[in-house]
């Protein structure tokens, strides 16, 4: 029988062509209520949505033969992906699709905030004619600070270079050599804050960029700045940004996304150097023809030869190699996301090292999951498909080295960063065939087991200092699951990992951080 495609939400007749042409089933059900979907979902081998339709763990459940969940477009918050992969659904996206269109509104909008166009537009229809008002300022010459020079900055900065701006960005992952190949200077956070005439943010939303710009930050930046987030909103703080508008530190700001959406009342709205879209970043004709075609290209694929391209949830595997490797994933996952937790400055290189019984298998997928962890702290929609990719995007170099003579143990997964500050070691094995386990960080050996909440502790090894730590966590309350400890030598540096319950509150990080001996602490999720 042949596989049968659902689309909930709109998408152009092209691509419905590209299923029936390869023998698919369609039908189309845009708008489609959520009782009608779950209620028609269990006859669909494929759901195929946009934004509109929200894959809830209700409509999985009842999605008896459903395989995959096409996304066209980036995000898939819509899309309950950690039921789907509990349900063995693949939840497919189109993370480049937008990638152009994304980055032409961020310039338009520079246009419209530099010569005030929104502003004369209602004057000028509302038979005024104000032109001593609305003095604009010249895009040529002056200093465009991008902060997230991965695919969208990319093209942002090569436009601006375009019209003759200088161009600074800021980027931990972002090399040298490919900040050479752009044609921008790459700076801290700093001296772009500190330099910056206009102010673009194309970085996606995570605990290290959440709040980034914020009243802190924007004292740092230069009077008369002027910032445009397309992005991802809660990149910058909303009201903090107000009253730097007010005060006229800041001389104006083009958002076109926002902490809550639809975005009703605002603390922007309403202040006359501010221009505001609703969320059109991706809204062109093209734009969305392209992503459609995409998702109707990479599910039919999934659906009629099992190739996976732009899967968030799985890597591209046939069903053996995924029951041999299934209990190497986790670890790999787990090695490559604490790595990349702790990973401050740019990547150059990483090297994944197989010891033992693992390095008999197909490596290539655990590579994948281990540098998906490492770069997903930082990177918006990174996978096991896409996470080598993105690395060459960024001139970060990739390798794999294999032993199958056992170590010091009889399997070992070992994970060696190079970043532009200093090289970051981890390594781990299995515990009776299927417990990850985190055996070395550095030179310094012990046996831990990661938990969600983990806080990571350098220190220079001297007495006292376990006791400093614990009261600190017992006065305010956050509880110990399990401590593990390590020290290269006794008075060298130690090494302690602290699996407590939920997340650690900023204050107490930051008098963590403050005790003596103190080398780095930092709060870890899993």
């Amino acid at each position: 029988m042949a596989p049968r495609v659902l689309i909930a939400d709109a998408l152009s007749s092209s691509a419905v062509a590209i299923f029936a042409e390869r023998g698919i089933a369609v039908d189309v059900k845009e708008g489609i209520e959520p009782a009608a979907l779950i209620a028609c979902i269990g006859g669909y081998d494929g759901l195929a949505v946009r934004s509109a339709t929200k894959v809830t763990a209700a409509v999985l459940a009842a999605a008896g033969r459903l395989k995959v969940v096409g996304r066209a477009g980036i995000g898939v918050d819509n899309i309950d992906v950690a039921s789907a992969t509990a349900r063995g659904v693949c939840v497919i996206n189109t993370p480049f699709g937008n990638a152009i269109t994304t980055a032409e509104h961020a310039i338009a909008m520079m246009f419209a905030l530099a010569r005030q166009i929104p502003a004369a537009d209602r004057s000028t229809q509302a038979g005024k004619w104000e032109k001593s008002r609305f003095m604009g300022v010249e895009l040529t010459g002056k200093t465009l600070g991008v902060i997230g020079c991965g695919n969208i900055g990319g093209i942002v900065a090569e436009r601006a270079l375009g019209l003759r701006m200088r161009v600074i960005a800021y980027d931990p992952f972002l090399s040298g050599e490919r900040a050479v190949d752009l044609g921008v200077e790459k700076v801290d956070l700093d001296a772009l804050l500190a330099r910056a005439d206009f102010i673009t943010l194309h970085t996606p939303l995570t605990d290290q960029t959440k709040g980034m710009l914020n009243a802190r930050t924007l004292a740092r930046t230069k009077p008369g700045v002027r910032i445009i987030n397309c992005a991802r909103g809660g990149l910058v703080d909303e009201a903090d940004l107000r009253a730097a508008l007010d005060s006229g530190h800041v001389a104006g700001a083009a958002f076109d996304v926002f902490v809550a959406e639809p975005a009703i009342d605002n603390p922007l709205f309403g202040h006359a150097n501010v221009v505001v879209t609703p969320h059109l970043g991706a809204a062109t004709s093209e734009a969305q023809e392209n992503v459609a075609l995409q998702v109707a290209e990479q599910m039919a694929d999934y659906l009629l030869t099992g190739a996976v391209t732009s899967a968030v949830n799985m890597p591209s595997l046939t069903a053996e190699e995924a029951r041999r490797l299934k209990p190497y994933m986790q670890l790999a996952e787990q090695l490559g996301s604490f790595a990349g937790q702790l990973t401050e400055t740019a990547i150059g290189a990483v090297q994944v090292s197989y010891q033992g019984h693992v390095a008999t298998l197909n490596t290539r997928p655990l590579t994948a999951i281990v540098l998906a962890g490492l770069l997903r702290p930082t990177l918006e929609a990174v996978n096991v498909v896409n996470a080598l990719t993105l690395a060459r995007e960024r001139d970060i170099h990739v390798s794999e080295v294999k032993d199958e003579e056992p170590g010091d143990y009889q399997t070992q997964i070992g994970l060696s960063v190079t970043t532009e500050r200093r090289p970051r070691t981890v390594s781990g094995t299995l515990f009776a065939g299927s417990r990850p386990r985190v055996v070395q960080v550095e030179d310094i050996h012990f046996e831990a087991e990661l938990g969600p909440a983990m806080l990571f502790i350098r220190n220079k090894d001297k007495p006292g200092f376990i006791g400093r730590l614990g009261s600190i966590l017992g006065d305010a309350g956050v509880n110990i699951a399990n401590f593990h400890l390590g020290r290269s030598a006794p008075g060298g540096d130690a090494i302690a990992l602290v699996e407590i319950d939920g997340a650690c509150p900023p204050a107490v990080l930051e008098a963590l951080r403050a005790l003596s001996d103190v080398i780095q602490a930092k709060s870890l999720k899993f």
